[in-house]
């Protein structure tokens, strides 16, 4: 079973370790309104807010999120703790406890686990770039990154773009198919790791080698609200 907190806890530490080797206002090439403070703030506040809502243990309400921290603050040392208060809740309660989430079904902390894996590891790339070259995404991560974007981050609104988009991982052989009943189609061939980057809008489509019309595949990225 693909271990949902190891690779929380594996980009994470890459962030944390970026902040002591990166200016902290350096751009963020992927996120243009962020600087690398900024990223570094995001991810550990949405941790941490994560991190509430797992131990709370309700799925009817969010929990408050918390204040972020201070300009004279150990920046590294905040990220790490938040990154550990998420892992020890989730080894708190398991998996298959009650948990709100955004997207509804399921309302787990096993299902907020494996979105956490996509959070920690695109804007690990993201802070990677805004120092110089990003490594891809580890293999099985973005393999359930397809799916589980797909799934969570789409969910529903596929059906708004006029046509199929199959989507295939050129490294592994994984395919999905997704998109609404129109008779257009559209196939999109690259690395796992670059058609996740390319759904959460890191990589134009150009960086991948697309068949069919691109359109659909503009109208699947537009469809789900990323940050």
């Amino acid at each position: 079973m693909f271990d949902y907190l190891a690779a929380i806890a594996v980009d994470s530490a890459r962030v944390a370790d970026l902040i002591e080797r990166t200016l902290p206002e350096s751009r963020v090439p992927s996120c243009p309104d962020w600087s690398f403070r900024e990223l570094i703030i995001h991810l550990g506040l949405t941790q941490r807010f994560w991190a509430r809502n797992v131990r709370a243990r309700n799925p009817a309400e969010p929990q408050p999120e918390e204040d972020p921290p201070g300009p004279d603050s150990d920046l590294a040392a905040w990220m790490r703790a938040s990154t550990g208060s998420l892992l020890e809740a989730l080894l708190d309660v398991g998996l298959e406890a009650p948990c709100w989430t955004w997207w509804g079904e399921p309302r787990t902390s096993g299902a907020v686990a494996r979105h956490q894996v996509q959070e920690a590891a695109v804007h690990r790339w993201d802070a990677e770039l805004a120092g110089g070259t990003p490594r891809p995404l580890a293999t099985e991560v973005a393999v359930d990154g397809v799916a589980e974007f797909l799934q969570v981050m789409l969910g529903t609104a596929a059906a708004s773009v006029p046509g199929r988009v199959i989507l295939v991982a050129t490294d592994t052989g994984d395919r999905w198919q997704t998109g609404g009943t129109g008779r257009a189609t559209a196939r999109v061939l690259g690395a796992a790791s670059d058609l996740v980057l390319l759904l959460y809008r890191r990589v134009p489509r150009t960086d991948l080698y697309i068949e069919g019309d691109v359109a659909l595949i503009d109208a699947l990225v537009a469809a789900a609200d990323t940050e």
